[in-house]
This record gives C-alpha cells, structure tokens and sequence, in this order.
C-alpha cells in the first residue's frame, strides 16, 4: 500500500489551531490542556450568539453560517417529540489537495473534540460521531478519546470509505448510519433529518476547531485577528503538501512565497471544485472571501494549488478531469456518463482533436450541469470551465496539434495506484525507435543515446491505453505489460 501523505506545518503570525505544535508534534490531553486551557460551557442561545458575532461559517466548502446550522438544529428538535438530537465531524478530505483537517486530527484532535462536545453540550445531543477516512487519523481521533477517559465515551469514530463524495453531507450521514456512503440526491437538510434520522449538526474538523478557540478566547479577542468582517485565522493547504494558519486577509502571494513557491502559470483556489486564478489575478488577491469573489472564487475548503511553469496546464486539468469522472458516485446519469464524457473530450482536446473539439468540450459541460443529483457534476464542469477561460491559448494550441511541448508533471495531487501496472522493456530487442516516449511521454524517458532510461516503468491506471497501443506499435516488439 502507498504511503498517505503527512503534511508539513507552517503559520503567519501567532498560530491558535496549530498552537503548541512548535514543541510536540501531537498534542495528548495533557498537552492540549496545557496550551489551551479547559473549553467552558456554553448555553445553546450563548453558543449561537459568539458564533454570529464572531461569524463562523463552515470550512468544509459551502461557508455556510454556523449559527444558522445550530439555530435549525435547535428548532427542528423542539418541534419534535423527545427532542433528540446529533453532533457528526465531517473529517473527509476525500480530495487529493486537501489535507488542513487530516493535519488537525493528526496533531491536535483535542480541539476538534472539545468544538464538538461543546456543542454537543449546548445542543444536549446525546451522539457525537466523527467520521473519517483515513487510517492514521482513525487512530489518533480513537487515542484522543481514549485519554479523555469517561468523557469520551460519547463520541464514535468511524472509518469511511476515502471517496471524493464521501464528505457530502447525506453520504456522510449515510454512511455513518451503516449505509452505502453516497449522496442520497434528497433535497433533505440533516438539521432536520440526520443520523438516525434526528436533527443533526454536521460540520467540518476546522469549524469545530475553530468553535473550541472562540469559546476559549470569546468574541472580542477572536475578532483581534483578521478582517473586520472575517475575523480569526483560516487553514490553507498550499501545494498539496503544506497547511499553513494565516489571518484572513492575509496576501496569497506572500503565503505562496512562504512555501516557496509563487503563482506560476495560474493558481487553482478552493480544490478541484474550485477556480483559476491567472497569475495577474493571484498576486493581487487576499485570502478573504471579499477578495476572492472579485475574481469568481471563493476559498472553499482551503486548497491552494500553484501551476508551475514547467508543466503542461492543459494535461495536468485532462488528468484531474479523468480522476473526477472515476470518483462519481455512480447513481445518476450526469455522473456515470456525462463525466466520463467530458473527461474523453478533455483528453481529446488535449490530443489535438482539432477546433471540433473545443466545441466537444463546451456541449460535454452543457450535458451536465444543473442536473447531478449532488454537486459534483457542476463542481467538475466549473474546474473545467475555469481552466478554459485561464489558459485558452494552450487548450487552442493543443487541440490544433502545436501543443506547448511540456511534460505533465502531476502538479495537481492526485491519488497514486496502489498496484500500478508497469511497461517493461526486453533489452535484447529493443533498437532505440522512440515511439514510445511519442506515445508515452510521461511514462518513458530516453537516455542520452535515445534508449528509454529504465527497464521498468510503473504506468497510472489512466494511461494503460496508451501503454497498449505502445506495446503493440513497438517496431522491435521490445515492449510489454506486467502486472
């Protein structure tokens, strides 16, 4: 099994959420309990109240308000008979370039569980279940609880399958209900009909994070950091390997420098549901929701992801396209066709099908949007979208067959196969034709005397095509595939 990426920690100004991290690389109860002190307890009306003045929204994409969610949960529940109610952490990070709430439950459960209970409390919801998805975090969130010795006994942890949709709200529930993790298509809001069928609040690690510092610190102290009308600090993760807390409002080109890195050739913003930045555009943009919405992008669940100038724009978005098409929950029409669709008219495009293909594109992203039975069809057409608008040239290049001549490097993280299967060269035939690095140019390398460069070549499930075509047009018959 691959290795799952850990990432590494950074901050702008004094940290709050990654607090304490400079000497210890987790926090344990004692630790945590050190750094921050106890999370007092709040009444619901209370919690409510800090919440909207400090407005906490949720950081898990939507931004949607959090006092909104405990005011709905709050009502739906006094309009039922028993009043029962459910807290759910949404720890999926089911996308590549999102690791901020693996690297708070890895580091610093505590604080997540602290939100958690504390609204849990403030609700008198009797279930907390935090759902996650990835093993090492399962263990950590499971040692938190279980150093929180009887306190703890009210919260579950559940392991999930690691599917882009797995975060959606109903296939979280589902799932942590024991059913199939995948979005119901219902238009019904889990404050009012959640785990178990009762009001339930559902957010994000960060959110709950975010809800233990404020109750800590209190309103006014909150709002000391950041905007005016953004208060507190947000996680990032840059690059796809870093998480970085920095004040909202802070400059992206400053964080992008911290991580040694700048806007290159556009910066994708807010994930693979998310939007391009052109580099013009990036290096005058604030990590605001304000500043963002200037350029018709928002932060969403705090991926930062710059294009560097060495790669090809136009095959780094044909494969994040692919893998979004393969990670469709399989339920609906504009999922189990129409993003396959598009992802083949992508790859043709990129191919240079010719101005036909353009238009190929275009008519894909009409098919689907406005029609899945979640958002992960819009969300796909948008990145594609997006991705037209900002580079145009190189998409025009590449459809009329110029192309700009740059491998695809996997700037874009993508999940890497398990079992690869792997192109493999028989050294007593092979002559040095280079057809196959024309055919395989991000899987075959020539050495300075035109030979590939190994004899062994691990090829990603979505070139396997063309490594066939390679193999069977090799003039030697010096190529094949293993498993």
């Amino acid at each position: 099994m691959n290795p799952v990426p850990r990432p590494a920690l950074g901050c702008v100004g004094q940290p709050r959420l990654l607090a304490g991290l400079d000497t210890a690389p987790r926090l344990d109860r004692a630790g945590h309990l050190a750094v921050h002190g106890q999370v007092p307890a709040y009444h619901v009306d209370e919690l409510v109240e800090l919440t909207e003045y400090i407005d906490l929204r949720g950081r898990g994409g939507a931004g949607f308000p959090f006092a909104r969610k405990l005011r709905a949960v709050t009502r739906s529940a006094r309009a039922r008979e028993g009043g029962r109610t459910a807290v759910v952490v949404n720890g999926s990070e089911g996308e590549p370039s999102c690791l901020k709430d693996t690297a708070l439950l890895l580091h610093v459960p505590h604080l997540v569980l602290d939100g958690a209970l504390l609204a849990a409390g403030a609700l008198g919801a009797e279930d907390v279940v935090v759902g996650v998805t990835r093993q090492d975090v399962e263990q950590s969130v499971r040692a938190a609880v279980a150093e929180r010795g009887p306190a703890g006994r009210r919260v579950r942890v559940t392991l999930l399958p690691e599917r882009f949709v797995t975060g959606e709200g109903t296939a979280m529930v589902r799932g942590l209900d024991g059913g199939p993790t995948l979005p119901s298509g219902q238009k019904v809001r889990t404050s009012e009909r959640g785990l178990g069928g009762v009001p339930t609040l559902l957010s994000n690690t960060e959110t709950y994070a975010q809800l233990a510092v404020a109750a800590r610190l209190g309103g006014a102290e909150y709002r000391a950091v950041g905007l005016p009308a953004e208060p507190g600090t947000l996680l990032l993760t840059v690059g796809g390997a870093t998480v970085v807390e920095v004040p909202t409002g802070t400059s992206l080109p400053y964080v992008l420098d911290l991580c040694g890195s700048g806007p290159g050739q556009g910066v994708l913003v807010g994930g693979y549901h998310g939007r391009w930045l052109e580099p013009g555009a990036a290096r005058s943009a604030a990590l605001s929701r304000q500043s963002l919405s200037g350029f018709d992008a928002v932060l969403g669940a705090g991926a930062v992801l710059p294009l560097p100038e060495d790669t090809c724009p136009a095959g780094e978005v044909a494969r994040v396209t692919r893998w979004m098409a393969d990670e469709s929950a399989g339920q609906c029409g504009p999922c189990v066709r129409g993003l396959p669709s598009l992802a083949d008219a992508v790859e043709n495009l990129v191919g240079g099908g010719g101005r036909a293909a353009l238009e190929g594109v275009q008519a894909r992203m009409r098919a689907v949007r406005g029609r899945g039975a979640c958002s992960h069809p819009d969300g796909t057409s948008a990145f594609v979208a997006s991705a037209l608008a900002v580079f145009p040239e190189e998409f025009r290049d590449h459809a009329l067959g110029s192309g700009c001549g740059r491998r695809v490097l996997g700037a874009l993280p993508l999940p890497a196969d398990e079992n690869p299967e792997r192109l493999v060269v028989d050294w007593t035939l092979c002559k040095g034709h280079g057809l196959c690095v024309d055919l395989l140019p991000d899987v075959v390398r020539l050495d300075a005397d035109g030979f590939p460069a190994q004899g062994v070549m691990p090829v990603p499930g979505r070139l396997r095509p063309k490594a066939l075509r390679a193999v069977r047009r090799c003039p030697a018959l010096a190529l094949r595939i293993q498993e």
